[in-house]
C-alpha cells in the first residue's frame, strides 16, 4: 500500500473517531458513536498491517496477539458489573500506559525497525518523543493501578498524605527533566530505564494523596495522559492514526477533567496536589446532638403518591445496590398516578462521568426525563418530593452554606429546597468525601435507612396498597 493511500485511510479513521466522540456526548447517539469508533479502529489496524507488510511469522504473531487481546477484552466487558465500570476504565488506562512503555523500549532497543536511526545513532527528535511517551506512559500505568485499587476498595479511598510529598514530587519531576536531557545527549538504555523507574514512582505518588471524592477527575485525567502518551509515540512510529487518536483522547480527557473540576468548583492543580476525601472525617463526631427523622416505605409511598412533582436523584449507592430497575418501576407507578417525574444528575455522581446516565439507560429510563444539574436545580423549589437514592456528597448543603467545609463552593443539587426530601441510605455515615451531610438533620428530610434496591421495591409494593 502506498503512503498516500495509507494517509488517506488514516484521515478517514480520524474523522470516524471524531464522529465517535461526538456521538458519545449524548445517550441517544452513544450507540452510533461506538459504532463509528469501532469502524475507525478497524480501518486503522488494517491500514497499519497493509502498510507495514510484516513477514508471515510476524503476521501470525500479530493475529495471535489481536485474538488473545480481543478475547480477553470481550470476556471482561461482558462479565463486568456496571458498578465496576469505573475501575475497569482505570485498569484499561493502565494497559495503555504499559503499552506505551513497551513500544518505547522496543524503539530504544531496535531503532532500525522503526526507521529512527542515522549513522548508528537514534535521531534526537525520536529520543525526545520516546522520552515523553515512556514518561507519560509509566505515570499513567502506576497512577491507573492506584486509581483501580482505590475504586475497587482494595485500597482506602482516603488520601495517603506522605510527609513532604510536594517536595518529593517536585524533585522527581526535576530529575525526570534532567534524565530526558541526558538521554537525548548520550542515548543510554540505562538512563532510559531510570526514566521509567522515576515515572513509575511519580505516578504512584501523584495519585495516592488524592481522596475518593476526586476520583472522577482522576479517571478522566488518566484518560488524558494515556492519549498524550499514544500521541508522542505516534510520532516515533510515524503513524498518523496513532497521532490523531492520541491527540483526540488527550484533548477530550483534558476537557472532561476541566468540566469535572468546574462541576466540583475545584481547580485542576488542587486535585493533583492532593484533594479532599477523608482527612476531615472526624468532623462527623463534633459533640453536637442532632436529631434525625426516619421513616418507612409506607411513609415514602404516601408522600410520593400524593405529590404533583417528584425529582429523583441517583448516586453511587443506587449503583452498588443495582436499584435502577426498581427505580424505573417506581417512576412508572408515579407517572401512572399523574405525578410528574424527573431525574437529576450531578456531574460527579458515581465514580466516573456519565456513570448514572449509563445505569438509567440500562433500565430504559427515557432520556427526556434525565436532566443535568444546571438544567434542573431551579426546579427543586417547586418539587413536592426529592427522592435521593444513594447520593451523598453531591447533595450536602455544607458545600453551599458552610465556609469551613472542605467541599465549600462545590455545586450541589438543591434537594433540601424541595418540600420533602426522602433520603435512601444504608446508614448515617459520611460519603466518599469523608464529611458529615447536614441534609440528614434538616426538618424537611426523612431518612429511609436500608438497602437502596429493597427500600425502593418496598415503596413500590406499598403504592399498591
Amino acid at each position: 500500500m502506498s503512503a498516500n493511500i495509507a494517509s488517506f485511510l488514516y484521515l478517514i479513521s480520524g474523522i470516524l473517531f471524531i464522529l465517535a466522540l461526538r456521538g458519545l456526548s449524548h445517550p441517544t447517539t452513544s450507540r452510533q458513536g461506538n459504532f463509528y469508533g469501532m469502524i475507525g479502529m478497524g480501518i486503522a489496524i488494517v491500514t497499519t498491517l497493509l502498510l507495514a507488510l510484516p513477514s508471515f511469522e510476524g503476521l501470525v504473531l500479530i493475529v495471535v496477539g489481536l485474538a488473545i487481546g480481543g478475547t480477553v477484552g470481550a470476556v471482561v466487558a461482558r462479565r463486568i458489573a456496571m458498578t465496576s465500570m469505573p475501575q475497569l476504565v482505570a485498569a484499561f488506562h493502565s494497559l495503555v500506559g504499559l503499552a506505551a512503555v513497551m513500544i518505547a523500549a522496543a524503539a530504544m532497543y531496535s531503532p532500525d525497525s522503526f526507521g529512527i536511526i542515522d549513522n548508528g545513532h537514534i535521531h534526537a527528535q525520536a529520543l525526545v518523543e520516546m522520552s515523553l511517551g515512556v514518561a507519560i506512559g509509566a505515570i499513567t500505568f502506576t497512577g491507573s493501578v492506584i486509581a483501580f485499587l482505590k475504586l475497587d476498595g482494595r485500597m482506602s479511598g482516603k488520601p495517603i498524605l506522605l510527609p513532604m510529598r510536594h517536595m518529593v514530587n517536585l524533585a522527581l519531576a526535576a530529575a525526570l527533566v534532567v534524565l530526558i536531557v541526558m538521554l537525548v545527549s548520550v542515548e543510554s538504555t540505562f538512563i532510559f530505564w531510570l526514566i521509567v523507574l522515576v515515572s513509575l514512582a511519580l505516578g504512584v505518588l501523584l495519585i495516592i494523596p488524592i481522596g475518593g471524592a476526586d476520583m472522577p477527575v482522576v479517571v478522566s485525567m488518566l484518560n488524558s495522559y494515556s492519549g498524550w502518551a499514544a500521541a508522542a509515540l505516534g510520532f516515533t512510529l510515524g503513524n498518523l492514526a496513532l497521532i490523531i487518536t492520541g491527540a483526540l483522547v488527550g484533548s477530550s480527557g483534558a476537557i472532561l477533567s476541566y468540566i469535572m473540576c468546574k462541576g466540583m468548583n475545584r481547580s485542576f492543580i488542587s486535585v493533583i496536589l492532593g484533594g479532599f476525601g477523608g482527612e476531615t472525617a472526624a468532623a462527623v463526631d463534633d459533640g453536637v446532638q442532632r436529631t434525625v427523622k426516619t421513616g418507612a416505605a409506607d411513609d415514602a409511598a404516601y408522600l410520593m403518591m400524593n405529590a404533583q412533582k417528584v425529582i429523583i436523584v441517583p448516586g453511587y449507592g443506587m449503583a452498588v445496590a443495582q436499584a435502577q430497575h426498581a427505580l424505573r418501576e417506581l417512576a412508572d407507578k408515579l407517572k401512572a398516578n399523574g405525578v410528574e417525574v424527573k431525574y437529576a444528575i450531578h456531574p460527579v455522581a458515581g465514580r466516573m462521568p456519565g456513570h448514572m446516565n449509563v445505569l438509567l439507560a440500562e433500565a430504559n429510563v427515557p432520556y427526556d426525563e434525565v436532566f443535568e444539574l444546571e438544567d434542573i436545580n431551579s426546579e427543586f423549589a417547586q418539587a413536592d418530593v426529592a427522592y435521593v437514592i444513594g447520593a451523598n456528597d453531591v447533595t450536602n448543603p455544607a458545600a453551599r452554606d458552610d465556609k469551613s467545609s472542605p467541599i465549600y463552593g462545590m455545586p450541589i443539587l438543591d434537594v433540601d429546597k424541595a418540600r420533602t426530601c426522602l433520603f435512601v441510605k444504608r446508614s448515617l455515615g459520611s460519603g466518599y468525601a469523608g464529611i458529615d451531610n447536614t441534609l440528614f438533620y434538616k426538618d424537611g428530610t426523612m431518612m429511609l435507612l436500608g438497602d437502596a434496591k429493597k427500600m425502593t421495591e418496598d415503596i413500590v409494593k406499598a403504592m399498591d396498597h
